[in-house]
């Protein structure tokens, strides 16, 4: 887990499971594994096996042992629903993120519909906890199916990451999704965003009163391009409230 990370819109992340594969075009320069296969080969180093899937139940309990509240990305260097992560793994990743609730964990996948399968399944009936927010990665117009998939996954709270967003997206269905952030790609190869296709989604939350957050421009390094969108920095979050029961945050959203 680290403690600071440079991501924006999240204050740390913890990696209960690491390596990936690919599955779309948003994945071609992914970040995660071109950082993880520059160690590939190190002895001893966490990352020895590079970018390979790997399930590191030593690090479950980390979130529990960190009392402090945070905002937590969760596997920020995987995917917690990739087809090889068995499901009793997950379970016990959700088992450990309802005892932390003291902490708001975002959960990110580009495989929406096993995260809808799963999700619905563990909470019938009812919904995950607000503290737990359920998200979907989409890159460019030809991926709306993922929202379809979020918008039918029993979470209270659900967030589109549009990072890199490398293509237009014309129209967003946003019922039930309570944030979305946008960015573009960085690294060596990064394709670039250009603001026509920004400023659509942009105003598609302004109208719907959807928070909106964009990350960066990106380009060959993350912060090349700045964040500034229009003259202004677009930081928006689910608006927090303090429970008196748990002094952590939790987020005034409608849910669906």
């Amino acid at each position: 887990m680290a403690d600071r990370t440079a991501i924006e819109w999240t204050n740390a992340t913890w990696n209960p499971v690491t390596g990936c594969t690919k599955i779309s075009a948003g994945c071609d320069n992914c970040y995660a594994e071109r950082f993880a296969e520059r160690f590939r080969g190190v002895k001893g180093h966490p990352f020895e096996h590079g970018f390979d899937l790997t399930l590191r139940p030593e690090r479950l309990e980390q979130p529990i042992k960190w009392r402090r509240p945070r905002m937590i990305f969760v596997n920020s260097m995987s995917d917690l629903f990739h087809k090889q992560v068995p499901s009793g793994f997950v379970d016990r990743v959700f088992d450990v993120m309802e005892r932390a609730d003291q902490h708001t964990f975002q959960v990110l996948t580009k495989r929406s519909s096993l995260m809808r399968r799963y999700v619905n399944t563990r909470y019938a009936g009812g919904k995950a906890p607000f503290h737990i927010w359920l998200g979907i990665s989409v890159e460019d117009g030809t991926k709306l199916s993922r929202v379809r998939h979020l918008r039918e996954t029993a979470a209270r709270v659900r967030f589109l990451s549009i990072e890199p967003l490398i293509g237009p997206i014309p129209r967003l269905d946003l019922d039930g999704i309570h944030w979305v952030i946008v960015g573009g790609e960085s690294g060596p190869r990064a394709r670039p965003m250009r603001p026509e296709w920004v400023r659509p989604i942009r105003d598609q939350c302004l109208a719907r009163r959807v928070p909106f957050f964009f990350k960066q421009w990106g380009g060959f390094r993350p912060k090349s391009g700045g964040r500034t969108l229009d003259g202004r920095e677009w930081s928006e979050l689910p608006i927090t409230r303090m429970d008196s029961t748990t002094s952590a945050a939790r987020y005034d959203v409608t849910a669906a």
